[in-house]
């Protein structure tokens, strides 16, 4: 029987902030190797503190650039350091990922990179389980402008992450979350009314709407934009859910 570990990257939304990166949440349990979910931009320096990016597996949730381009990174990290890893590593993604990736790589503006040799990219499909490692990892399709996963990540002990990625309210954010032991939810705006665009982030007092209607067990609110108060997000979120919140930081890490 395993658990897992969750060590945040970065927590920034939309952008890397002053003081995170970009999305980006590197998860490690017994007999699975590291996996990187997210990968924006100040990702591969973070990583570095904790793992050698040479043996991470990365799954995305979706290509805004906040949650993706700093793979153009691990490229050059796993095709010309000193003593470079042999084979390529798994990158699970959406539709038209390795295009993706492979434009932000290219070397001459209006070419693409062909990523082949580097990564094996593979395509996350709404409601079909990834197994990886000691891992059971289900996405399902969140409300989001691009094609977004959010994703419940179960250990073979039976704990339970969920992470909803980039999302809207929606039906689906709750059923993915139900009974989750961790939800890790991005809370993009306040609730004040012309804080924020409809439908295609969260606030604090959604996130923790869906806390409490899926019935989890802690809360921990990420994807916090520089512009947005982490302190009224929070207040938010702990005024809809009675369980624990807490807005992770860069650097955290959290048993599961």
């Amino acid at each position: 029987m395993t658990g897992m570990r969750m060590t945040v990257l970065g927590c920034s939304g939309s952008v890397a902030g002053p003081d995170s990166a970009a999305s980006g949440y590197l998860l490690t349990a017994p007999d699975t190797p590291p996996l990187v979910i997210d990968f924006g931009p100040g990702v591969l320096g973070a990583l570095q503190r904790h793992a050698d990016p040479g043996e991470v597996s990365v799954l995305l949730s979706h290509l805004h650039a906040d949650h993706c381009l700093d793979l153009p990174g691990l490229l050059v990290w796993r095709r010309y350091s000193p003593n470079p890893p042999t084979g390529r590593t798994l990158l699970y993604g959406p539709i038209g990922t390795a295009r993706r990736i492979g434009v932000a790589s290219a070397e001459v503006a209006g070419d693409t990179d062909d990523v082949s040799d580097t990564l094996d990219v593979r395509t996350v499909v709404e409601g079909e389980p990834i197994r990886f490692g000691a891992l059971e990892i289900t996405p399902a399709r969140m409300q989001h402008p691009p094609e977004s996963y959010g994703f419940r990540i179960t250990s073979d002990s039976g704990r339970t992450l969920v992470y909803t990625g980039d999302t809207g309210m929606c039906d689906a954010v709750v059923d993915l979350a139900r009974g989750a032991d961790v939800l890790l939810s991005e809370a993009s705006w306040t609730h004040e009314p012309g804080e924020r665009p409809p439908g295609i982030h969260l606030s604090g007092t959604e996130a923790g709407q869906i806390a409490t209607r899926a019935g989890v067990g802690e809360l921990l609110l990420t994807h916090i934009p520089p512009w947005t108060s982490r302190e009224d997000v929070i207040a938010e979120a702990k005024a809809e859910y009675s369980g624990p919140v807490h807005a992770v930081s860069a650097g955290d890490v959290y048993r599961i």
